[in-house]
């Protein structure tokens, strides 16, 4: 986690959800002390989302990053990803995934010719309208990257109970318009989705994994850092969630 959290500059603002109550033994890392912490044990990101994320509280961002935990990051930079992001026009997207890594859709492998994609060929009879799901308008749910507009619209969508989040990424192209053309997966920065198993232990033993989002500043020109932001967005959420 901490290796994918360096991939983000000072330009974004990191909030990472804890699930294992587990919030002081990540002081050793610097980051730790300018990130915002949420603890509550037992829950998941959807969950933390719906209730800590609202678009109001979120809205001096450009983008919200809501990623799983497991991801490699070897190849990819967030500055860098976000350059792509504005010149293809995403409303939403993600980083393409390593193709030998076990993928569960065609829409998300990494293609090593390109910068971004936004269809893909699937199974016969997957796809009777290519401009669907999953042929198009698809990213998955676990590292998508939204923009301000996206973001407010999705989390309309979501249900306070929210766990996994199966079928979201099904349903998240109705707030863009046109999905097929402002939807798409940023090939040449890239990730490994490493399947460590989570979700499925979390109530029978204790688990030592974390959530994080980071979001990119709206107008980095009127703040000379991130930090004035980062503390304004944690007096929002004391306010929330009293941590």
């Amino acid at each position: 986690l901490s290796s994918c959290i360096l991939q983000f500059s000072g330009n974004f603002t990191i909030l990472l959800f804890h699930y294992d109550g587990r919030v002081s033994e990540w002081d050793q890392f610097g980051w730790s002390r300018q990130a915002i912490h949420v603890s509550a044990r037992k829950q998941t990101k959807w969950w933390y989302a719906k209730r800590f994320l609202h678009p109001d509280i979120v809205a001096s961002y450009d983008y919200i990053f809501i990623w799983d935990e497991d991801l490699g990051v070897e190849h990819f930079n967030a500055e860098e990803y976000i350059k792509l992001v504005k010149k293809h026009g995403l409303e939403l997207s993600q980083p393409g995934l390593e193709p030998n890594n076990g993928l569960t859709w065609q829409m998300t492998k990494r293609r090593g010719d390109q910068e971004v994609h936004k269809t893909t060929t699937e199974k016969p009879g997957w796809c009777t309208d290519p401009h669907v799901p999953p042929c198009a308008a698809f990213v998955e749910i676990m590292a998508p990257v939204f923009s301000r507009d996206a973001w407010r619209c999705v989390w309309y969508m979501i249900q306070n109970d929210l766990v996994h989040g199966w079928g979201l990424d099904f349903a998240m192209r109705k707030c863009i318009e046109p999905a097929h053309e402002k939807i798409g997966v940023v090939d040449s920065q890239w990730i490994v989705h490493q399947r460590v198993p989570s979700l499925g232990n979390q109530v029978e033993q204790e688990t030592h994994f974390h959530y994080f989002i980071s979001s990119h500043l709206l107008c980095s020109s009127l703040y000379p850092s991130s930090l004035p932001r980062a503390f304004e967005l944690e007096e929002l959420i004391r306010s929330l969630c009293c941590v």
